[in-house]
């Protein structure tokens, strides 16, 4: 059985293609987490001040174990990132920045 971890992804050099309209990005501000016995589900919403409505604009479906690499690999550019420009500051956990417990600005 062949084991298809990400340094053999590295070696083999994979080619990854972004098309124009995936390049281009898709804003959020909320992401809510979801989760069964064999997947992780990421749905990433933007939430409009004063809108009582909002539309998730993009979801991923994760296995467990991409999920537990995902973790990692935000981690450590979360990391980086902050070593280069000083520490994030977060809001409460799972609200969007300036965002109250209701929702309100």
């Amino acid at each position: 059985m062949k084991n298809n971890s990400n340094d053999e992804i590295e070696n083999n050099e994979l080619s990854i293609e972004l098309s124009e309209e995936i390049a281009e990005g898709i804003y959020s501000n909320l992401a809510i987490i979801t989760h069964s016995s064999s997947e992780f589900v990421l749905d990433f919403i933007r939430i409009m001040p004063g809108v009582p409505k909002a539309k998730v604009k993009s979801r991923i479906v994760l296995t467990p174990e991409h999920a537990k690499r995902l973790l990692g690999a935000l981690q450590d550019n979360i990391n980086r990132f902050e070593a280069a420009n000083g520490t994030i500051k977060a809001s409460e956990p799972g609200l969007p920045l300036n965002f109250g417990p209701k929702g309100e600005a």
